[in-house]
């Protein structure tokens, strides 16, 4: 819309096809922003353009490859002339493994996807973001703020980008260019839906899921959307290296 919260930006999103990235994809788009839809799931990606009303841009990346990363930034300057903001947001969770028992190759693929991904972004666009004062959003995990049982590397990934987004907020102030991480905790993205069913009592994953937020249910990925909206736009110009909890208390303390 004409007057939205993000008129006139340019917002490239990695993992922007599905789940949190869709929502975010479409919020974006609904508050005024031309969006750079970046995944290595293309179809997918032309699929969630198509629905943001001539405002989208389909573009295959694989963000663990540079010349990838490169080409998508370059291709979102190519087509929409400018870049005010990078949403951070393809990632992988497996594998649920403590430590000792994550083999090399998934411990790579874990940092290469979830973390490196934020250097070669960075690394490319960070330029462009600089001439428009722009921002970068990072979407991390309240498991890199509290820890979380059987998924050591997925933990350190998130706990690493938690600190990188500080970092970089500290490196980049002085430039005008902004920095901040959201934190969920549960959300029914299609992936997670997809994991409750496969469990021996999909009914009890879900209410264990809907209980351990202290607002009562788990949501679904809009609620992220809506923060991340408000993080990218004019509204929280005087934030950055703020990690935002959008959990719904899940990290609160003892309930019981």
């Amino acid at each position: 819309m004409a007057g939205g919260l993000l008129a006139g930006k340019v917002v490239l999103i990695t993992g922007g096809a599905d789940g949190i990235g869709r929502e975010c994809s479409l919020a974006y788009a609904r508050e005024g922003a031309r969006v750079a839809i970046a995944d290595v799931r293309a179809e997918k990606a032309r699929q969630t353009a198509g629905e943001l009303n001539g405002a989208g841009l389909a573009v295959a990346c694989d963000v663990t490859d540079r010349a990838s990363v490169e080409a998508a930034v370059k291709s979102t300057i190519g087509h929409f002339g400018a870049l005010d903001a990078v949403h951070n947001n393809a990632g992988i969770s497996s594998p649920s493994k403590p430590l000792h028992e994550t083999s090399e190759e998934e411990w790579d693929k874990l940092q290469q996807v979830n973390l490196k991904s934020v250097y070669w972004t960075t690394r490319f666009a960070f330029e462009f973001l600089a001439a428009r004062r722009g921002c970068i959003l990072n979407t991390a995990s309240m498991v890199g703020l509290i820890g979380q049982s059987n998924h050591a590397a997925y933990v350190g990934t998130k706990g690493a980008m938690i600190s990188l987004t500080k970092a970089m907020a500290l490196d980049y102030a002085s430039q005008g260019v902004r920095v901040n991480a959201i934190c969920p905790a549960a959300v029914w993205t299609p992936m997670l839906r997809e994991w409750v069913r496969e469990q021996p009592d999909a009914r009890a994953m879900e209410e264990s899921l809907d209980s351990m937020h202290a607002l009562g249910y788990c949501p679904n990925p809009d609620v992220v959307a809506d923060a991340a909206v408000f993080l990218l736009s004019e509204k929280a110009r005087f934030l950055t290296g703020c990690i935002l909890p959008v959990s719904g208390g899940a990290e609160l303390g003892y309930r019981r």
